[in-house]
């Protein structure tokens, strides 16, 4: 499904919109927390998006549609998308949904009805955010609200109400907390929440929601509005407020029968105001359609900012079939995962000594999807686990699960959405005994029976330790343990536990003795963690409602964290220099396997195509992997500068770049200086001395710093001065020193397509013309060494063929023009001349005769030297 409004809004430079529409700190949140690169991306696509919608279209030039009379901006954005090519019909189909869209016909001003259809341009004020699992939605959330107050107090946007609307409590206790976080850092700016329940009342009390520079929200539970009143459930139609909401949906989507029900309610409530929603896992085609910002659990893990995800090609299915595998069988899939586990571990234990600091213990995460049914998925496994602890399993069978994984993954599978080797040390795997097994997962020496520990008043967690251990090793979180404890445990040793802490809410601290946690569905909703390497779904991975849960407890999984408050993966903090190169030399070959999510299931390839629909969701495919570097320049010394930040600002340069400004504006922008003096300024805009200073020298020397050619004033200088600021307090980078290349030029690994068919013939070209040299190779390894007749006869089937001539003993080119099928790929007249692939110097932009072309993202627009 093509993304039409992130498309869109691309091309809307926020350098050229008006002045109230700059100026906003995109990253700031509180005191230890900054926005990420693609967090601050999403709300500067929602500030284009805004913009767009209220006062970038055109409704002058809107065609004078019933529509139009009542709002002329609905229109006037769909004829927008119209014009990017969308063709897809989205409206409401009366004789199809009336039950769900009946609602609608309690305004007919404002939905009319076409041929028995409510159009889809009614329901076009809306924007979607597809973010992954553990991305950080509801601190965008928060500057989304502040965005939206600084624009309403600007009188840039109608006032409206807000609405925050999750469906869960715990989501809203999130939202809340953060919302606290934000306020205790931003003085100028307070949010203020309330129950929606409280609307009229806080109506009463304060007619201008966005007063004295408060902004005042209201939450609920998106799952409680409906169409009736109740003691918690709240009627739509009481809280209309003639649709005037800007309304933020965080996961509003339950999946039940009366999901659709409530996703017309909420438009009805923002049909005068605007509809935000955030998701990791959409379903609607209108919220692909109309979405701004992607960055899904593809993007995510692509970026760096989550572990990378490998998905088991074994057969993982033994449980499900209950009678269908063998005991032996079982014992098999259990032990994978343990002795993966062992591994990590290792790892984990070699960084460690290392740096104490560094990363997460490694634990296995299982998903069941029954718990207390008669041979329920959890028993099954629990079982299985038991019997490893006892050591009632064969040698051989221990030896056979290693051997499977290390031809699992001597094959080279790559990991999901990544071009990058799944490696797994097969000399490790091969070594490991069961004693290994008891050490690093079930945390004793011996084998033993397992001891069952029962936190007193806690009715969800069961502990488990073997008799022979002093520290338990797993942990069941499950809704209600009574009936375990009854059915599941009779027979076993149980103990209360002379601590009434929750081993669950300790199992992210570093001192976590648990390895192992099984859980059932309901358990994931809200728990975020660095700790799973490992994540069995047994019967998990069928069913219709499965591919949610699926997608949402792996982007769980991937969340990382190597050092503390660093949520990126290690590379790309020594890439940007913020961590010590000594540091990194030591555990770089150590790293990837505790950065990695190994995924398993009771039916392998059901979950791998699970994944893979965000791969057939992606907007784009990666070219970059048919690019190869030149075997020419193997064995060459290739070396890069490394930079470091200067202590010197932008303005100590000897000749600063002037900054833009007109002389009207610099000049009342001085006058503001002037007033304010030294310590005002120091305190409002938060800036260094040196840089205070050098603002003073430049509006005592304007031609030096300043280019006041002819340009229009925007006759705001707290605006202005706020920018000169900024402009000379920037630091450049200074040269350290120079080392070899190692994997820092990656931009042709970036080069993608959208066009999924014209990718498989650029693709499939490429190939042709990347095997000449070899095919060449062996026909010079024939000469002399057949007659010559029969070389000269194979040489002429090959120029004929590949279209290739040999000018010198050295230097090969390849004639194309004389071909039957040319070698070059050409698409909206866009060419790729594919014979410049084979040239030793070739940079990637002469390879692109026109490459800039819109649909070519990422691409150097320089003749670079790549070899």
């Amino acid at each position: 499904m093509k993304l039409y409004l992130q498309d869109i809004v691309k091309n809307i430079a926020l350098e050229n919109l008006p002045v109230k529409w700059q100026g906003f700190d995109f990253g700031r949140f509180s005191s230890d927390k900054t926005l990420f690169d693609f967090q601050k991306d999403a709300l500067k696509n929602a500030l284009r998006g805004l913009w767009l919608y209220f006062k970038g279209n055109t409704p002058s030039a809107v065609a004078d549609t019933p529509l139009q009379k009542g709002n002329k901006l609905k229109q006037s954005l769909f004829n927008h998308y119209q014009a990017n090519d969308f063709t897809e019909n989205f409206d409401y189909n009366l004789n199809r949904e009336r039950e769900a869209a009946k609602y609608l016909l309690e305004y007919p001003e404002d939905y009319q009805i076409v041929d028995n259809k409510i159009s889809f341009t009614h329901f076009i004020n809306r924007m979607s955010f597809w973010m992954a699992t553990g991305s950080g939605k509801t601190l965008i959330i928060v500057k989304l609200i502040e965005l939206l107050g600084k624009l309403v107090a600007e009188k840039e946007l109608p006032a409206r109400d807000i609405l925050f609307l999750a469906h869960r409590d715990d989501l809203l206790d999130q939202f809340k907390n953060h919302v606290e976080e934000f306020n205790s850092f931003n003085f100028g700016t307070k949010i203020n929440l309330k129950n929606l329940r409280d609307y009229d009342s806080v109506k009463r009390e304060n007619a201008l929601p966005f007063a004295k520079n408060e902004i005042t929200v209201f939450c609920y539970r998106s799952d409680l509005i409906s169409d009736e009143q109740k003691e918690k459930i709240v009627n739509f139609r009481n809280y209309d407020n003639s649709g005037k909401w800007y309304i933020l949906l965080d996961e509003a989507h339950k999946g039940d029968k009366e999901d659709s029900k409530r996703q017309i309610l909420y438009s009805i409530l923002s049909r005068n105001g605007f509809l935000f929603n955030f998701s990791a896992t959409f379903t609607d085609p209108r919220d692909f359609a109309t979405c701004v910002f992607n960055f899904n659990l593809s993007k995510f893990v692509e970026e760096g900012y989550g572990k990378h995800i490998y998905v088991s090609s074994a057969e993982i299915s033994a449980f499900r079939g209950r009678g269908d595998f063998s005991p032996i069988e079982k014992q098999k899939i259990v032990l994978k995962t343990l002795l993966l586990l062992t591994c990590i571990n290792k790892y984990f234990e070699k960084i460690r000594k290392v740096d104490n600091a560094l990363y997460h213990r490694p634990l296995l995460l299982t998903l069941v999807n029954s718990v207390d049914v008669e041979e329920s998925d959890l028993e099954l496994f629990f079982r299985e686990l038991e019997k490893v602890a006892k050591n009632e399993i064969r040698a051989d069978l221990l030896n056979k699960a290693k051997e499977e994984i290390v031809q699992e993954f001597s094959n080279h599978p790559t990991f999901e959405f990544e071009e990058l080797d799944c490696v797994v040390n097969a000399d490790l795997i091969s070594k490991l005994d069961y004693k290994d097994v008891l050490k690093y997962v079930l945390n004793a020496k011996t084998p033993g029976k397992i001891e069952v520990l029962k936190i007193p008043g806690d009715r969800n967690e069961l502990i488990f330790r073997l008799m022979t251990a002093e520290k338990p090793f797993a942990l069941i979180k499950i809704g209600d343990i009574s009936g375990w404890l009854k059915d599941k445990l009779e027979g076993y040793e149980i103990n209360e536990s002379f601590e009434n802490e929750s081993y669950f809410r300790r199992i992210n601290r570093d001192d976590s003795d648990i390895n192992v946690l099984m859980g059932s569905r309901s358990f994931y909703e809200g728990w975020d963690s660095n700790r799973p390497n490992l994540l069995l779904f047994v019967n998990i991975g069928v069913g219709s409602d499965a591919k949610k849960f699926v997608l949402q407890s792996v982007g769980r999984g991937v969340r990382i964290e190597p050092q503390k408050n660093k949520r990126k993966r290690l590379q790309n903090f020594f890439n940007a220099n913020e961590v010590k190169e000594q540091l990194f030399e030591k555990i770089k070959n150590l790293i990837l396997p505790i950065e990695s999510l190994f995924v398993f299931g009771t039916n392998a390839e059901n979950l791998r195509e699970i994944i893979a629909t965000l791969k057939a969701e992606k907007q784009d495919k990666n070219l970059g992997e048919a690019f190869i570097v030149n075997p020419k320049r193997e064995g060459k010394l290739l070396l890069i500068p490394v930079y470091r930040d200067s202590e010197r600002i932008f303005a100590e340069e000897k000749d600063p770049q002037k900054y833009p400004v007109s002389r009207e504006d610099l000049d009342i922008t001085s006058k503001l200086y002037g007033f304010l003096g030294d310590k005002i300024a120091l305190a409002k805009y938060d800036c260094d001395v040196k840089v205070l200073n050098k603002a003073k020298e430049s509006f005592a020397e304007k031609e030096r710093y300043y280019d006041l050619g002819e340009r229009n004033s925007l006759f705001e200088p707290e605006l202005i001065l706020d920018r000169i600021f900024d402009y000379l307090g920037v630091k450049s980078k200074e040269f350290e020193k120079f080392k070899e290349l190692e994997n820092e030029i990656v931009h042709f690994k970036k080069v993608r397509f959208s066009d999924g068919e014209k990718y498989k013939e650029i693709k499939r070209k490429i190939e042709e013309v990347r095997h000449y040299p070899e095919r060449q190779k062996e026909l010079d390894n024939q000469y002399g060494k057949i007659p010559r007749k029969e070389f000269e006869r194979q040489m002429t089937l090959f120029e004929q063929a590949d279209g290739y001539r040999k000018i010198d003993g050295y230097s090969r080119i390849f004639e194309i023009g004389e071909q039957k099928e040319s070698r070059d790929f050409s698409y909206n007249g866009f060419v790729i001349n594919t014979k410049l692939l084979l040239k030793p110097r070739r940079g990637i932009a002469e390879v692109l005769e026109n490459y800039r072309k819109y649909w070519f993202d990422n691409f150097v627009d320089f003749a670079s030297k790549i070899s």
